[in-house]
């Protein structure tokens, strides 16, 4: 399948709200990445924020016009068979629990985002993936399917709900780039392995406007694919991050080691597999990406000048 995306429109900027266009925004793991960004813009754009405790009550809820779900346990630790039922059961039990909540108030919210990943589609190789395409294999695949239906209580409730499957967030302040700064910035990265493995990033500017977008568009529900619009593999990666911080990329991370370090299952799904996705719900709907190309979005992001 050959991936031909529309004309690019321009850059999505929300405009400031007036006081009668204002909302009341509810939000999960606001304290995290996503949230922290995403909180604050909404605030500036005049929106109330009501961030959401593990502990949240249900009236919390109440007059929320959208509820946006972030809250799920770190992927990055190494997968014990314990932390992997934390993985799963944080998800899923978080989702029931929220889609339940909203589908019972008397006044429901109009939207509810609930946080997916590109891991969905497991290791696909060079095949390009778009919301359309089938479930893959392997354990992050099924904590993704899992995720995904946990909402279904909402969707019954006539809730319109919205699966952003997002990609690698690039932002130095956490996430994967954020881990990999240090050993980028001795001269020390390398790609990993043979480096074909597919990486679909997404700015971290990018990701709080499509989250925006989501939320305001009634026509967007389902599985949306959160990522850039130009996905390259983990050495093209490697490539455009030692350029932007003018550091050699020679070395390569063995998989040996990353098996001893992390294990074999870990290492396969989060390391060796890839996905080659691409946002074609996004581009359909209208929504214009500031940074459609890797090399101008990590520069951004980083404060890196050209």
């Amino acid at each position: 399948m050959q991936w031909n995306p529309p004309p690019r429109p321009k850059p999505t900027t929300p405009p400031r709200r007036s006081a009668g266009d204002r909302m009341r925004v509810a939000v999960t793991g606001a304290s995290g990445l996503i949230g922290t960004a995403l909180c604050r813009s909404l605030e500036a754009r005049g929106d109330t924020v009501v961030r959401l405790s593990r502990a949240y009550n249900a009236t919390a809820l109440d007059g929320a016009d959208a509820v946006v779900h972030l809250a799920g346990a770190s992927i990055s630790e190494r997968w014990s068979d314990a932390h992997k039922r934390v993985i799963l059961d944080s998800r899923v039990q978080g989702t029931t629990r929220i889609a339940q909540a909203i589908a019972q108030l008397d006044r429901k919210p109009r939207v509810l985002v609930s946080s997916s990943a590109v891991g969905w589609y497991g290791d696909r190789g060079d095949e390009i993936l778009d919301e359309t395409s089938g479930p893959g294999r392997g354990f992050l695949a099924d904590v993704c399917r899992a995720w995904e239906a946990s909402a279904d209580a909402a969707r019954a409730a006539g809730i319109r709900v919205v699966h952003p499957r997002t990609g690698v967030v690039l932002s130095p302040l956490g996430g994967m780039l954020g881990k990999l700064l240090p050993m980028f910035r001795l001269g020390a990265g390398g790609r990993i392995g043979s480096g074909a493995q597919w990486t679909s990033w997404v700015a971290l500017t990018d990701v709080v406007a499509a989250f925006e977008f989501m939320i305001a568009t009634e026509t967007l529900s389902g599985p949306v694919n959160l990522v850039g619009p130009t996905p390259v593999t983990n050495a093209g990666f490697t490539r455009a991050l030692g350029d932007v911080l003018h550091r050699p990329t020679i070395a390569t991370v063995p998989p040996f080691a990353l098996r001893l370090a992390f294990g074999a299952e870990m290492t396969a799904e989060l390391f060796l597999a890839g996905q080659r996705a691409v946002p074609r719900a996004l581009e359909r709907s209208g929504f214009g990406f500031r940074f459609p190309a890797l090399e101008s979005a990590l520069r951004f992001e980083l404060g890196v000048a050209t």
